[in-house]
């Protein structure tokens, strides 16, 4: 099935000031449309446009657990290449060296589900009231 819009080779641009390119935008953020080309293009030509209400302390909740998860990923991978290198070690220097770091990638991994636990109490009592 061809997308619709897969056909469009025409572009047409237009200036806006900065009080009126703002109003658009600020019309195109609370509607359901993901690019501003896709809300214009419904304007022009008439066809139904749906608004939305954004909560913005559940968009901040959103925010804040893809900064964690983004976090999380990462001592993640520091962690699987931490025990990739366990598995190589010949010397007990070098193993000794592994068990600091390992012991320093835990406690932030655990630092870090801390504050994905206090985030989510947080949220829960805001909703709550």
């Amino acid at each position: 099935m061809e997308r619709e819009n897969s056909k469009r080779t025409r572009i047409v641009g237009l200036r806006f000031t900065s009080e009126e390119y703002a109003k658009i935008e600020r019309k195109w953020k609370t509607s359901t449309c993901r690019k501003l080309s896709e809300y214009i293009r419904k304007h022009l030509f008439n066809k139904p446009i749906t608004t939305n209400y954004r909560n913005q302390s559940l968009d901040d909740f959103m925010a804040e657990m893809m900064r964690l998860r983004g976090e999380l990923n990462a001592i993640g991978n520091n962690f699987n290449q931490a025990v990739k290198k366990l598995h190589t070690l010949n010397q007990i220097s070098d193993f000794k060296h592994w068990l600091i770091s390992y012991e320093l990638e835990k406690k932030t991994l655990f630092n870090k589900v801390d504050e994905i636990k206090m985030q989510i109490q947080k949220m829960a009592e805001s909703w709550l009231q």
